[in-house]
């Protein structure tokens, strides 16, 4: 085959712009979480007890982050009214949009349940963390749309098991001896 009749070996389809109604639903979900991620840090420990400077209190980044993130939701959000959000009707979703509408919900589940179930409540980082990215990766690729990994067997599950400890490992280790960060 010559070198101007070669296909490439992956073509993917252009994406459509997203429409001004998901554009609205995506500022709210910005602004939730900024919101949330402000609250949050207005309620860590300012460490005033300690008199250190009042630039440096745990949570101030965050919060600064979390008013970014509300003010580029309101943004998105006053962008996506002015092009008609509130005058276009819903359109059903295809097949793609529900698979990846499906794994967004996967990792937020994911993330929550990690976050605030397995974190902080008595576990270990490193065994939290190694239960966490293994039963990611199982649970991404049960929904996978490649039929060969959405069988899970012994093979699948020991991959799994050995990239989720070896994560963990390394994350402890970094936060423990380069950050000097304690972990729980």
């Amino acid at each position: 085959m010559s070198e101007s009749t070669e296909r490439p070996l992956a073509v993917s389809a252009p994406e459509a712009a997203p429409s001004p109604r998901a554009d609205l639903h995506d500022a709210v979900g910005w602004i939730v979480l900024g919101l949330v991620v402000v609250l949050a840090s207005w309620r860590m420990d300012r460490l005033e007890d300690q008199h250190i400077n009042p630039l440096t209190v745990p949570g101030l980044v965050p919060g600064l982050l979390g008013v970014g993130m509300m003010i580029l939701g309101v943004i998105v959000g006053l962008r996506s009214v002015r092009h008609g959000a509130l005058h276009q009707t819903p359109v059903p979703l295809g097949p793609d949009q529900r698979a990846r509408r499906k794994r967004v919900l996967l990792a937020t589940a994911l993330c929550c349940l990690y976050s605030l179930v397995l974190i902080g409540h008595g576990l270990p980082f490193w065994l939290a963390s190694s239960t966490y990215v293994t039963g990611s990766i199982l649970a991404f690729d049960r929904i996978s749309p490649d039929p060969a990994k959405r069988r899970i067997d012994l093979h699948a599950v020991v991959k799994a098991l050995l990239i989720g400890v070896s994560t963990s490992i390394i994350v402890w280790l970094v936060f423990e001896r380069l950050f000097l960060v304690r972990l729980p």
